[in-house]
Formats: structure tokens, C-alpha cells, sequence
């Protein structure tokens, strides 16, 4: 099992979920988040004065998958949260993290059938 954690534009959410059922992935938290890479956060006018936020609005996406669903995950928010056909600064990250344990809470089902 693997924790796949996908940090993607807020704009990029609906085309992502879409890409995720294509390759039947439907089970995935998201979280609202703000950091900063390469595009060194953003500015905004307030009060008439531009100020700088230096952080930027961005999604998590937590998705626990078994291993068979791995490669077809990446690949599905890879090509959905790219902007155009190059992709750009800011389009996001995808971590891979193994995963010890699951458990279902209603269930109390463990490991890869909790997933």
C-alpha cells in the first residue's frame, strides 16, 4: 500500500477527479493548503498598496492506494494538473509514501481491503 500525496492548483481539482475515475480511483481527501516553490508566493492590491502574501493558494490530495494502483494514480494527476501541454511553474508535486497500516473505522477492516 502507498499514501500518494499530490499538491495540484485549486483550478486543476475537477480535471484531476475525472482523470482518478478514468483509471478507478474515487477515494481521495482534499485539503486546503498555501506554500510557496519556485513561484515565490503571489502579490495583492489592498487598500490601494501591493502587498506580498508570498504564499500561494494550493490543494492536497491525500489518495491510499494499493500497489497495483500506484503508477496509473501518478500518471492520472500528472497529465490532469499539468496546465497546457508543457506544464508550468506552480503546477505541483507528488509524493509516494509507503503505507504501514489501514483501518477501517466502520469495519474495522485492516490493510489493503480497508483501502
Amino acid at each position: 500500500m502507498k499514501l500518494i500525496i499530490a499538491t495540484i492548483r485549486p483550478e486543476r481539482l475537477e480535471a484531476v477527479k475525472e482523470a482518478l475515475a478514468a483509471v478507478e480511483v474515487f477515494r481521495l481527501t482534499v485539503v486546503h493548503c498555501q506554500g510557496f516553490g519556485r513561484q515565490k508566493g503571489q502579490t495583492e492590491l489592498h487598500r490601494g498598496r501591493e502587498v506580498a502574501l508570498k504564499l500561494t493558494q494550493k490543494l492536497e490530495l491525500q489518495i491510499a492506494v494499493n500497489e497495483d494502483f500506484v503508477e496509473p494514480t501518478v500518471r492520472a494527476i500528472q497529465e490532469a494538473g499539468r496546465t497546457g501541454p508543457e506544464g508550468a511553474v506552480g503546477d505541483g508535486k507528488i509524493f509516494i509514501l509507503p503505507l504501514e497500516d489501514c483501518v477501517r473505522i466502520r469495519t474495522g477492516e485492516r490493510g489493503p481491503e480497508a483501502v
